[in-house]
């Protein structure tokens, strides 16, 4: 069945239903749905869960925020080099407010120097020299693509002049997202006791970046940059293994694992994965690659309603007309494993009949959408027409025949 003969069917159903019902009186519509209390509770398998080697694991739908799986996807870890993408978030805004632009200098310091010259071994680096100046845009490409610590630290020095108080506007800007449950204390990712992300907050991060600054975001799928003649290839192994994806940031300490902030568009959509905890940067590869695959193959997203559109008509009492059009008040989109959409169900429930006079656009009930594995969804729902009320003799006899007739229900519509 195609997403058009759903929709179909849906308003088919509803209209042979509303004709046909019995009536009895209604319980008062629920308070109108919110977006953002939504949850969802998905299984795959027998046991409920994915198999993987990753600690933490979730996948997030794009387009709407919505939580597809999470295996310890709110419980607190360390971000390594994943925390770099809060640093990148901080400096797109001071780009997009014009605070700063792509050409503007940053003088490398003794202390962002040392990184390269201490941490060898340790340390992802840019290779920078001491007391050299380098362009905004040469350090996002080197945190981007080569995950430089001493990149971020010349940025961060050079923007809040220094890394202590870098990390004070990164943790300004978590909150202003709406990063509940994370704690940055330097600009680089490196381990800190007090620096603690969710693989939660990382995908709405992850999210922030990708709506809010299109034109950056471009970097992360760079494959690589040349920097003082040191040609520097990206880390993300999903842009060369899985066809779609554009980015965006790996991390690896001991105490981390390695993780990985990834994100692909396979036929106009958009998914965004968090892993971490893994053993080796050949498992990262390999995981993120088949996790990916599973996140697009077993998730589904289906477009039910759009904006306006009649889902079916309200009893009207007393009115000129004897019914008016429901309309819905927002799109709606759901996403469900492939195995449930044939339970999707579609429920009008409103306190009915109407008493006239119904203006057009009153609230008027909602409409309830429910899947196995799938919270209820509920939809505020408005009149699409106005109904007079009608003369009191006329008004008088209808009173007596809904009398005689039992009272009313309220009509509702179930999609197979």
């Amino acid at each position: 069945m195609t997403r058009l003969d759903l929709r179909l069917l849906l308003v088919s159903i509803a209209m042979a239903l509303l004709a046909g019902a019995s009536f009895a009186r209604a319980q008062p519509a629920e308070a109108p749905f919110s977006p953002q209390s939504t949850t969802q509770t998905v299984t795959i398998g027998p046991d409920g869960t994915i198999q993987t080697a990753a600690r933490q694991l979730l996948f997030m739908e794009y387009e709407t925020g919505e939580v597809l799986y999470e295996k310890d996807g709110y419980t607190p870890m360390k971000p390594a080099s994943m925390a770099k993408l809060m640093t990148t978030a901080v400096l797109f805004e001071k780009l997009k407010t014009q605070e700063l632009g792509l050409d503007t200098l940053f003088t490398v310091s003794e202390t962002a120097w040392r990184i390269s010259v201490g941490q060898r071994a340790a340390s992802s680096k840019m290779f920078l020299e001491v007391g050299k100046k380098v362009r905004l845009e040469d350090l996002l490409r080197g945190i981007i693509i080569q995950s430089g610590n001493d990149a971020t630290l010349v940025a961060a020095e050079g923007v809040a002049g220094s890394e202590e108080a870098f990390a004070g506007l990164m943790n300004e800007t978590a909150q202003k997202i709406g990063l509940k449950s994370s704690t940055f204390r330097n600009s680089s990712g490196l381990p800190h006791p007090e620096q603690w992300v969710t693989a939660h907050d990382l995908a709405l991060l992850a999210r922030h970046i990708i709506s809010g600054y299109p034109q950056q975001y471009r970097y992360y799928a760079e494959r690589e940059f040349k920097f003082a003649g040191i040609v520097q290839a990206n880390r993300n192994p999903l842009l060369a293994r899985f066809p779609g994806a554009d980015g965006m940031k790996t991390g690896h300490t001991a105490e981390s694992g390695y993780g990985l902030v990834g994100t692909a568009i396979r036929d106009g959509r958009r998914i965004i994965m968090v892993i971490n905890g893994l053993t080796s940067e050949a498992e990262r590869a390999a995981e993120a690659s088949r996790l990916m695959e599973i996140a697009f193959n077993e998730f589904r997203s289906y477009a039910l309603f759009s904006k306006g559109e009649q889902v079916g008509e309200a009893e009207v009492f007393a009115g000129l007309n004897s019914a008016v059009p429901l309309l819905i008040n927002r799109d709606v989109r759901v996403t469900l494993r492939r195995d449930a959409r044939a339970g999707l169900k579609a429920v009008i429930r409103y306190d009915g009949p109407l008493e006239a006079p119904v203006a057009r656009g009153q609230a008027a009930g909602v409409l309830e959408i429910s899947a196995p594995g799938m919270d209820t969804i509920s939809v505020p729902l408005s009149t699409g027409k106005a109904s007079a009320r009608v003369g009191i003799l006329d008004t008088v006899q209808l009173g007596l025949k809904d009398l005689l007739a039992g009272g009313t229900q309220v009509p509702s519509n179930t999609l197979p």
